[in-house]
């Protein structure tokens, strides 16, 4: 469902992502792990198609990114680590806005709006101004936004930041459900308990490059020293790289 191959962009003198190819199938929840500066958030919004590689191909359900941007777009949501929204606008009304761009049926949309406006907690406040949401709120809303057009492909960076226990319980729910209907949920997270309780797959990114990728068995396969837990994993293989 993501197929990157030998993808590079650059920063001025500064090589984000060098090289990466990387296939993740439909149903696969895959976590990216990194240290700050890693290149985990240019990955993203690489395959978001939020920026453009300076070489290599990136593929979203069989389309090119590159060459069919707004067909591979529309069945991608994007979820970044900082909410976006127009905040003069209330949360439904913003909500029939994201309907409008994706093109989707009007009273279809909001029906699902609603639906999802429940499921988040905001059914109490859709008619409010969005300027006077909390973050959490706010990072709730750009995930229902999301999710709207019901995408194949689910992008996520540091899904649970801001996010209240109850809010960080029901996100973990939603990409699990997400993945069993078969959508690929591709996520990036600071939070390694996260990523070993829901993850298929892990890849882990320092410098720029993808270091490992598997299951966890994989990868306590990979480093060899008898580690059983992600954190001393991860540790491990990104302190080899630096070393």
């Amino acid at each position: 469902m993501i197929v990157l191959e030998e993808v590079t962009k650059n920063y001025g003198a500064l090589r984000a992502v060098d090289g990466i190819s990387l296939r993740v199938e439909a149903g696969e929840i895959f976590g990216l792990l990194g240290p700050n500066g890693a290149g985990k958030t240019t990955t993203l919004r690489l395959m978001g198609g939020i920026i453009l590689p300076d070489s290599g191909r990136i593929t979203i359900g069989g389309i090119s990114l590159l060459q069919d941007p707004v067909a591979a777009k529309k069945i991608i949501g994007f979820i970044p680590d900082r909410p976006y929204v127009y905040e003069k606008l209330t949360g439904r009304e913003f909500l029939q806005f994201i309907a409008d761009v994706y093109r989707l049926e009007r009273s279809r949309a909001m029906k699902r709006a609603d639906s999802l406006l429940e499921m988040f907690g905001l059914d109490g406040r859709q008619n409010d101004l969005v300027e006077s949401y909390s973050h959490g709120m706010k990072q709730r809303l750009v995930i229902i936004s999301a999710l709207l057009h019901d995408p194949q492909v689910i992008i996520v960076d540091e899904p649970m930041v801001g996010l209240d226990p109850a809010g960080v319980k029901l996100v973990r729910e939603t990409l699990q459900e997400q993945a069993k209907r078969g959508s690929t949920v591709f996520l990036s997270t600071h939070t390694l308990s996260l990523a070993e309780e829901i993850c298929d797959r892990i890849g882990i990114i320092h410098r720029g490059r993808l270091l490992a990728t598997g299951t966890m068995e994989e990868l306590r396969h990979l480093v060899q020293t008898g580690v059983q837990d992600l954190e001393s994993i991860f540790l491990k293989i990104t302190m080899e790289d630096i070393n």
